[in-house]
């Protein structure tokens, strides 16, 4: 069993940043796409950027300037470096292995204006 475990969220204030990670047990990392995903309270789930095996990069419009997704093949590791944190970015965070479609638990990330 794959297990995708986050990390990093936490409160800040509006303009902000926070780094989130995403460490996984998975052996076939480094070929597979990997996502972060978000889910504010009474809204659905959305994709907020996502990286290929290669390295190509694609984010929502919502975050885009603003999010930087990347990945480490060697730790098994996808982060999401987030700047300019708004109130309308607080959320829950998952990570998410698009080949398998597993999940992590997600992570709380809360911008308070």
């Amino acid at each position: 069993q794959v297990q995708l475990v986050e990390s990093g969220g936490g409160l800040v204030q509006a303009g902000g940043s926070l780094r989130l990670s995403c460490a996984t047990s998975g052996s076939i990392f480094s070929i597979t796409t990997m996502a972060w995903y978000r889910q504010a309270p009474g809204k659905q789930r959305e994709l907020v950027a996502h990286i290929t095996s290669g390295g190509s990069t694609n984010y929502a419009d919502s975050v885009k300037g603003r999010f930087t997704i990347s990945r480490d093949n060697a730790k098994n590791t996808v982060y999401l470096q987030m700047n300019s944190l708004k109130p309308e970015d607080t959320a829950v965070y998952y990570c998410h292995e698009v080949l398998r479609g597993y999940w992590g638990q997600g992570t709380q990330v809360t911008v308070s204006s």
